[in-house]
């Protein structure tokens, strides 16, 4: 597999550098950068999910109504009530973001969450949305919001 893909570098390089075809060794070492870029982008995919499954996941647009600290949890959390809209309701979250947000910051902000898993039991506190984020460049969560202004309750598609 590896050969194979050495050989497609070379021939990219190939493609890309008519003039240079003479130079075999710095084709080589091109044809490697470019086997090398290949496996930092490439990731396995564990499970292939249809259209189907997607539509499952009920994911909406809430706003931060009350945010505490969460005292109880193994790691620094914030205990959120996040309101979905009339369709949905209000609904409680348990979040590992206390590196990036303060529990003031917080209030008022739109989050996106997945709001039909069941509930999660975490220590004395009952989570019923996974709010979605991302992680930065130290491995801690930014949650995902929109830039443009969007109803509560809103799913995503």
């Amino acid at each position: 597999y590896a050969a194979k893909n050495l050989m497609d570098g070379m021939r990219f390089y190939k493609r890309r550098h008519k003039k240079d075809r003479g130079n075999k060794r710095q084709c080589y070492r091109t044809a490697q950068k470019y086997h090398e870029t290949i496996d930092s982008r490439s990731y396995e995919i564990k499970i292939m999910i249809t259209y189907q499954d997607f539509e499952k996941v009920d994911i909406r647009l809430g706003k931060i109504v009350k945010a505490e600290d969460f005292p109880e949890a193994r790691k620094p959390a914030y205990k959120l009530t996040i309101d979905f809209g009339a369709e949905v309701g209000i609904k409680k979250s348990s979040v590992q973001i206390t590196q990036n947000y303060t529990k003031e910051e917080l209030l008022g902000k739109l989050v996106v969450g997945v709001v039909n898993f069941p509930p999660k039991q975490i220590g004395p506190f009952v989570s019923e949305v996974l709010t979605l984020g991302l992680p930065d460049e130290n491995g801690n969560v930014v949650l995902l919001e929109p830039t443009k202004k969007v109803p509560r309750g809103g799913r995503m598609f």
